[in-house]
């Protein structure tokens, strides 16, 4: 499991699609999330992917070390290079409401296999934390868990 402690101020955005949890005002609950509901957040993100060149439909769900879940799902452009992948899409919108510590990361693309992030998304995500535990499911909601360690080992990192 995977738990939260929110307080008054805080809400959970971009868990499942379009649901918000937030707190009664004054109020502290505890919500608990198991890794088959990160996946099943993956999974309902994946529905909303535009994937019109591959058909390939991927959805990522993103778990921060404040138990916030954002989620994400690839964007195609016919410009190839121009496409973001479903994990960079949920990084990207955590980070854009001002999360940096994340825990878990879930991604399915709907198949019987297990897919990895490519070179691209593991080194972005490296840039907040190889202890980023990766689970890749399947589409019987199986999974395989790696950290983010073991996926880039001598991942880039800058030193300033």
């Amino acid at each position: 499991m995977l738990a939260a402690f929110v307080s008054p101020a805080d809400s959970i955005i971009g868990w499942g699609i379009g649901q918000c949890f937030s707190t009664p005002l004054g109020g502290v609950i505890v919500v608990s999330f198991s890794v088959e509901e990160l996946i099943k957040a993956a999974a309902e993100a994946r529905e909303n992917a535009y994937a019109p060149y591959s058909n390939f439909r991927v959805g990522a769900a993103i778990m921060t070390k404040g138990h916030r879940c954002y989620t994400g799902c690839n964007i195609e452009n016919a410009s190839y290079g121009l496409t973001c992948c479903a994990e960079r899409v949920a990084l990207f919108k955590a980070v854009a409401n001002n999360e940096r510590d994340f825990t878990a990361i879930a991604l399915t693309t709907g198949t019987d296999k297990f897919i990895s992030p490519c070179g691209a998304c593991r080194q972005v995500l490296a840039e907040f934390s190889l202890n980023i535990e990766v689970y890749m499911a399947n589409k019987n909601g199986e999974y395989v868990v790696k950290s983010l360690a073991e996926l880039l080992p001598d991942a880039f990192k800058l030193e300033i």
